[in-house]
Formats: C-alpha cells, structure tokens, sequence
C-alpha cells in the first residue's frame, strides 16, 4: 500500500511537472505611476485568450497561459486609471513593474465604454463590495468630516443603527459581529465620538474592502460582515502633503520618499477640538471638555522587485473630562472625573515572491484596546485632608504572527493557505478604590485572562468552465484558555 502511494505521489509530481512545461506565467506589480503605491484590485486581462486575473492585496498578480501562444497582449485596467496595453513576444516566464497613470479630468465630454474585460469580473465571490477611497472621498460628509463607515452605510444591506452612528449592521448582526482589519490587524472599537465617527482617517486610507457574506476560508472569529482596511504606503516618488479645517475636526498629512523609489513613508494626524471651542463657556471652578485624536503613520523599504518590507502603525483615543472646585472659609474642595477609550494597532510585514506562481506575506503584529474611567474626590477642612479615588479599566491585548500565501498554479486554481498565532490577554475589568484619610487604605480586584488561537485555512477559487466557479475551503480554528483547549 505504501508502495502504491509513492508511485501515485510521483506520478503526479511528473504530471505537475509536463503541465508547467506546457505553460509560461507573467506576474508582478501593478502600481500608480505618480506615487509609487502598489494598486488593489487591479484587472489584467489577456485579449487572444480572454483570461485574465486580479491584484491581491499587496498590488501581485500571476496569469499562467499556455506556451504555445503566439503574441500575449495584456490589457491592464483600474478604477481611475488610464487602461494600458502591453504586447510580449516573449515565451518565457516574466516578472513585470506595471504603472497605470491617473485618469485626467475631461470636461467636454463623458464616454460611457464596455469592453470585453468586464468578462473577469465574474467572480465566486458573493457579497464583496471593493470600494476605492476615492468614490468614499466623493460621497457628501457629515459635519465636513468623510467618514469611511459611513459610506458603507449606504450599500444594501448595511445599516447604521441609530441616527448618525457610524457602527454597522450587517444583515441583522450587531457591530461587534463584524471583523474590522487595519493592514490586517484587528480594530476592536472603531468609533469616535461616542459612535458618530469612526476611527478610520480618510487621508491615510487607500482601500475599503467589505464582506457581507459567503466569507472566505482565511477569515474567521465574526459572524455578519468582513471589513479589510488599507493604509497608504506613502509617496515613493514626490513629497506631498494636505491639511483640512473642519466643523468638527482638523487633520494634516504628509507623505515622500526617504530614498525616492525604494523608501517611503506617510503620517496622518487628526484631531477635534470641542474642548477648545466650550473653553470660553467655562468658568475657573467649574469645566470639562472632551475631545479625540488619531496618528496614521506607515514605513516601506523595497529591497528588490521580490521583496518589500512594510511598518504601519495607529493611535487613537477619545477622552472626556469634567472638573468642578468649591471653596469656603476653612475648607475646600476639588471632583475629577475622566472617561476615555482607545486603540493602538502595529504591522510588520514582508512580502516576498518565491516564484512566478507563489506570493508570500508574513506578519507580525500588536493590538490593543483599552476602556477607562477615573473619579477622585479630594476635600480638605481644618488641615484634615480626605481623598476619595476609584479606577475602572478594561481591554484585550494581542500579540500575533501570521504567515499566508497565493499559489496559482494555472489559470484554473486560485490557491490561498496559511496560518496564524495569536495570544490574547482579556481584562474583562480591573477595579481599584482607595480611601485616604491621613492613613492609605485601597481594595483592589484584577481579572486578567490568557488566552492563545492557533488558526489554519485552505481555499481554492477553482474555475470548473467558462460557466461555473467555485470558492472551497477549510478554516480551523483551536482556542486554549485557563488550561481547556476547544
């Protein structure tokens, strides 16, 4: 029986082999031609044979045809860009650089065309909404603030819940059945302002990616809806910047190259100010304000047309606070009372190509969410001084490291596999109460919990005919907490 199973194995590793030799694969990049970033989605298409394929979501893509074609003319297309048109003569493997240029705006006239591309739009893929920051950039904003949630808000079957909350319901779920990744790491609050905005700066955004159903094997942990944000990887060519004034808030960013055409960065910043405009409604005894901020920045190095090597990073938080002093004769008094909640999320990652056929990204990352009150209560009368002071904290801390790749062996098999570790620490509340009366006294209660998830998953998006494809595969999942393992 062993016997039977190596010659199969054989077999079919010389059968992979004659199909190969049989084939040529033309892969690489598809980028914007002014700045350098690295385009999601992106359609490339070979006219004699009418196959083509799509960027993923580092701007890759593999096309595998067959050997014996005469001329490969490929047709490259994106959202907003001016459609290219490559012709190789070449019949040989090839690693290409593509860069599409920005559409112009004409204003004479407006050209409705369809073309023959529109063929590889035809996707497994159910319920994906892929929305460029650009169209979320156009859609009228509230307050003058463009809000990415917001915008989906708008597709069918998302809704928003209350008026003017910018948390999403996806077919019924509630928003925290929703999956939110930032360059892959997960965002556990993405709201600001009590839930009116959301955490995602539109300046530092470049792609907006939504499931609403049929999920993929590489995802798990939620049940309604799938949200993939993308930062920006900063401007590789030129320096550029911005800054907006709000009715709400006010946000700069700023964006170049470190060494132009191999290292780029961006920062993006963004902050309210509704504590400075209620400042001059305050008196010296009595005042508060509340006020949130965010800082977007992202780092990349390209050490060859194989490998490229990514740092993002995000801070946000949100803070209320209140203050209100007494004085009499012999004594005084002083209440504080704060409230605030915030995210923090970092990213390595690298991108390496191993062949025409097989991209690699590994990831390590950090993310934290914490939420926290703090009320102190100080009087003093008589040169006695009393203080009464409670803290409240809660939050989850991950650490994680991930390895994921896409093969495409032919035009038929779309491959996706990978696997990913993560520890989680739960705090589901930590409570600390002191009273100090010239003597401390303090009661203090921690809860934290340990918890590690090892995932693995394995999809293939196999085309059966020109009629019908499929999207199959396999998702597991372990989680171990407090010595029981599920």
């Amino acid at each position: 029986m062993k016997k039977k199973s190596q010659l199969f194995l054989i077999f079919i590793f010389f059968l992979n082999a004659i199909v190969y030799a049989q084939s040529i694969t033309i892969s690489g990049f598809v980028e914007d031609a002014k700045s350098g970033e690295r385009l999601i989605g992106a359609n490339v298409y070979e006219k004699n044979l009418q196959t083509g394929s799509a960027t993923n979501n580092y701007g890759f893509f593999s096309l595998v045809l067959p050997n014996n074609s005469q001329n490969i003319n490929l047709i490259i297309s994106y959202i907003g860009y001016e459609t290219l048109q490559l012709n190789l003569s070449n019949k040989k493997d090839t690693l290409l650089q593509i860069e599409l240029l920005p559409k112009s705006l004409e204003t004479e006239e407006i050209l409705v065309e369809s073309e023959v591309t529109d063929e590889i739009t035809k996707s497994s893929q159910m319920s994906n909404f892929n929305i460029p920051i650009k169209q979320i950039v156009a859609i009228p904003a509230l307050l003058g603030e463009t809000d990415v949630l917001k915008a989906l808000q708008l597709l069918p079957g998302v809704q928003s819940g209350n008026e003017g909350s910018s948390g999403l319901y996806v077919r019924g779920g509630s928003p925290e059945q929703n999956l939110i990744l930032l360059d892959g790491t997960t965002v556990y609050n993405a709201s600001h302002l009590f839930g009116f905005f959301s955490v995602f700066n539109s300046d530092a955004v470049k792609n907006v990616n939504l499931f609403k159903g049929g999920f993929p094997a590489r995802f798990g942990g939620r049940l309604s809806s799938i949200l993939e944000i993308n930062m920006k990887e900063g401007n590789n060519k030129e320096y550029e910047g911005s800054a907006s004034i709000g009715l709400v808030s006010s946000k700069v960013t700023y964006e170049g190259p470190i060494y132009k055409d191999q290292t780029s960065f961006i920062l993006s910043a963004r902050r309210t100010y509704i504590d400075i405009l209620v400042q001059p409604f305050m008196d010296d005894n009595n005042y508060g304000g509340y006020y949130f901020y965010d800082l977007n920045a992202k780092l990349n190095h390209i050490f060859s047309l194989n490998d490229r090597l990514f740092f993002s990073l995000y801070l946000g938080n949100d803070e209320f606070y209140a203050v209100s002093k007494s004085d009499w004769d012999n004594s005084n008094s002083r209440n504080d009372f704060s409230l605030g909640w915030g995210n923090i999320t970092s990213v390595i990652r690298w991108n390496h190509i191993f062949s025409n056929n097989l991209f690699s990204n590994v990831t390590a990352n950090f993310s934290r969410f914490r939420f926290y009150t703090d009320v102190e209560s100080s009087s003093e009368y008589d040169n006695n001084k009393e203080i009464y002071s409670a803290e409240y904290l809660s939050g989850i801390t991950d650490f994680g490291f991930a390895i994921d790749f896409d093969w495409i062996p032919n035009q038929e098999n779309n491959i996706k596999f990978g696997a990913n570790l993560l520890h989680h620490q739960f705090n589901p509340g930590v409570f600390q109460y002191s009273i100090s009366q010239n003597i401390d006294t303090s009661i203090s209660a921690s809860s934290l919990h340990n918890a590690i998830e090892l995932r693995g998953y394995f999809e293939d998006d196999l085309e059966i005919n020109s009629n019908l494809k499929i999207n199959a595969g396999i998702h597991t999942s372990l989680f171990a907490v407090n010595n029981k393992k599920y």
